[in-house]
């Protein structure tokens, strides 16, 4: 079936966190594999209304982000799974948030970033996608 015992598959909003005047990215920890990096993502709750509001929710919830989303990047589906990819451009970073005391955060570069999620396709996926990944010609 390959929904997790769901009939629909779970959808799951994702913020790529960036500074642009910097080109970086912000990568977190993952609460459940700390050795593990990933970007803030969620699942989509109808309080949220729309989906960049659900991934600008997690982004606060899991690394303290504030600012503004500023593009939709891409919709990636899996068989459980239907991730929806958002720019974040970080305005401010919280000294201390909800999941602060479970999880990491680092600016990296792009190169860095991909390296460190790349052990989940759909992350790299979408931050490849992004405007932060170098231009392919």
């Amino acid at each position: 079936m390959g929904t997790k015992g769901r009939e629909t598959p779970r959808v799951v909003c994702c913020a790529i966190p960036i500074s642009t005047a910097a080109a970086k990215v912000l990568v977190i920890t993952s609460r459940k594999r700390q050795d593990l990096w990933v970007l803030p993502k969620g699942g989509y709750e109808s309080v949220d209304g729309v989906l960049e509001a659900a991934a600008s929710r997690e982004a606060l919830e899991e690394a303290g982000v504030r600012g503004t989303i500023k593009r939709y990047v891409t919709t990636i589906t899996s068989p459980s799974t239907t991730y929806h990819f958002y720019e974040l451009e970080v305005a401010s970073l919280d000294k201390d948030w909800l999941e602060s005391k479970e999880r990491r955060r680092e600016w990296v570069d792009y190169a860095e970033a991909y390296r460190r999620i790349a052990w989940k396709p759909e992350l790299a996926q979408g931050l490849a996608l992004s405007s932060i990944a170098p231009r392919r010609y």
